[in-house]
């Protein structure tokens, strides 16, 4: 885990790699949970039994569901110590390339893009991929903006 030591540190963070996460797997009660949570019930997501002939040959998660997974994941990479808070600021540049079935491991690798000062603290672009296990294609790719509060 790559550790900045408040947001002057970070904020000459631009091209650092941080590194790539544990697997997470992402099982049918994960699925379930978030289309509980957002109201999604689509029968790609939640019916095993069509899902199975349909055009993925089981379910797959939400698109949103592997987006949301990036706090967890990104916690694994690097933090900014010195700060009031941290906030989630919103994406840039958002794809979704390859689904995720049901049981795959992912995990996300990611590189520190663009950072410039904002009052009171920092603002950085975090690029990530998310890429499934044993697929040729990322299951997401995205540029996550974070505030950092000092």
């Amino acid at each position: 885990m790559k550790v900045y030591n408040g947001v002057d540190e970070f904020a000459t963070a631009q091209g650092d790699v941080l590194g790539t996460t544990e697997w997470v797997v992402v099982d049918q009660a994960r699925i379930d949970t978030f289309a509980q949570a957002t109201g999604d019930h689509q029968w790609i997501h939640v019916d095993a039994v069509k899902a199975a002939s349909g055009p993925f040959g089981a379910t797959i998660a939400h698109g949103l569901l592997t987006l949301s997974l990036l706090p967890v994941l990104l916690h694994e990479l690097y933090k900014v110590d010195a700060v009031t808070m941290a906030v989630n600021y919103g994406f840039d540049k958002v794809r979704f390339a390859a689904p995720v079935p049901v049981g795959s491991r992912v995990r996300a690798s990611a590189v520190v893009g663009a950072v410039d000062k904002v009052p009171g603290g920092v603002q950085g672009k975090i690029a990530v991929t998310i890429e499934v296990e044993g697929s040729a294609k990322p299951a997401a790719v995205a540029e996550s903006i974070v505030r950092f509060v000092a």
